[in-house]
């Protein structure tokens, strides 16, 4: 008999009984013209305060964990969107790598021993001041230079997150501590990530639902796992080339556009509406901001679920120079943008990352 269905039914019961945590999904297309398009959705159970940023390069940073923590200078200027205005969750680089950080309830980071300990707010701003390609990434990380160390959220929630990086080339990697192990998953195959379960089981329930079919029935709840399936369909189903009659009926548009608008369709597609609350489902929260990281274009896209538009920021019109200073686009208190806001930024003093004491 195929035991595979049995499989998949235990890590999807599994799946739905993990702690209470925020959901997220993303997702990576690259079309024919070699554009390389990162989406991804920010769930989260209440309004979390976060800004955009535009950090240049030359900046001095610490791991925010105390005297021991790395310490490093900026080498590439970014774009980054925070959360609680207290940690780096999502951006982009000057030179394409995109970053994001999703929730993972089975996070276990382990002790920190006598490597630096470096606070989880950190760790995605690091990889984007630091790193070009996902390659160089990987090669630097799978060392393990420092552990990572999770404080409390100020909502209470433990901040367990993994990490997905993607370049201009469309190689992706995702990094998992599970058991106090550092697990990474390297290649351009790896287009898809949620939350929970850990990501191997997730690969293992997603093969299920490849077997049946997106075509003659997916799963349709909010939970990770389901996501996953709708996500890993969408994206591998939307077009790679120009469609002619999406270019007729909007002049001017290109493959790339093209691209942004399938990957922020798969991305709206598994987005859980706004002010939905599934009862015995805290796990589950409502969608309240989603992002699409073009690598080779170098802009980032913007589309909150409060307001009806959505904006962009295209790096090229940014100053990365020493120096120049941080800059902040504020979003808070009720802020509304509609089309290309590089020269809406304005200098700002960097907002301070969450602290952790190392264990």
């Amino acid at each position: 008999m195929n035991k595979l269905p049995l499989v998949v039914a235990s890590l999807a019961v599994f799946a739905g009984c993990v702690s209470p945590s925020p959901a997220c999904t993303r997702a990576v297309l690259k079309t024919d013209d070699g554009t390389v398009l990162t989406g991804r959705s920010m769930d989260w159970m209440q309004d979390i305060g976060n800004n955009l940023w535009v950090f240049p390069r030359g900046m001095k940073r610490d791991g925010a964990a105390g005297p021991k923590s790395p310490k490093w200078e900026s080498k590439y200027g970014s774009v980054i969107t925070t959360i609680y205005e207290m940690a780096t969750v999502d951006g982009i680089n000057e030179k394409g790598l995109a970053m994001n950080i999703l929730y993972l309830a089975e996070s276990d980071y382990g002790t920190v021993g006598d490597k630096p300990p470096m606070c989880i707010s950190m760790w995605g701003q690091y990889v984007l001041d630091n790193f070009a390609t996902v390659a160089e990434a990987v090669g630097a990380l799978e060392k393990e230079p420092f552990r990572l160390v999770a404080p409390v959220l100020p909502n209470g929630s433990p901040a367990h997150g993994h990490l997905s990086i993607t370049d201009p080339s469309g190689d992706s990697a995702i990094f998992e501590y599970i058991g106090g192990k550092l697990v990474i998953h390297h290649g351009s195959q790896y287009v898809v990530m949620t939350n929970s379960p850990e990501y191997s089981q997730q690969l293992a329930i997603n093969r299920y639902w490849e077997s049946v079919g997106g075509t003659a029935f997916l799963p349709g709840t909010s939970r990770a796992s389901d996501r996953f399936a709708r996500a890993w369909f969408g994206i591998n189903a939307v077009p790679r080339a120009v469609d002619p009659d999406y270019i007729k009926a909007v002049p001017g548009q290109s493959l790339a556009l093209q691209g942004v608008a399938s990957v922020m369709s798969v991305i709206r597609s598994v987005s859980v509406p706004l002010g939905i609350s599934t009862p015995g489902q805290p796990n589950i929260a409502s969608t309240i901001w989603r992002t699409v990281s073009d690598s080779k274009s170098l802009v980032y896209y913007y589309d909150s679920a409060t307001v009806p538009n959505t904006f962009w920021v295209e790096l090229g019109k940014l100053d990365f120079k020493p120096g120049s200073g941080a800059k902040r686009l504020q979003l808070t208190g009720g802020k509304v943008y509609s089309g290309e806001t590089s020269k809406l930024f304005e200098p700002a003093e960097a907002f301070k990352p969450l602290t952790a004491a190392a264990k």
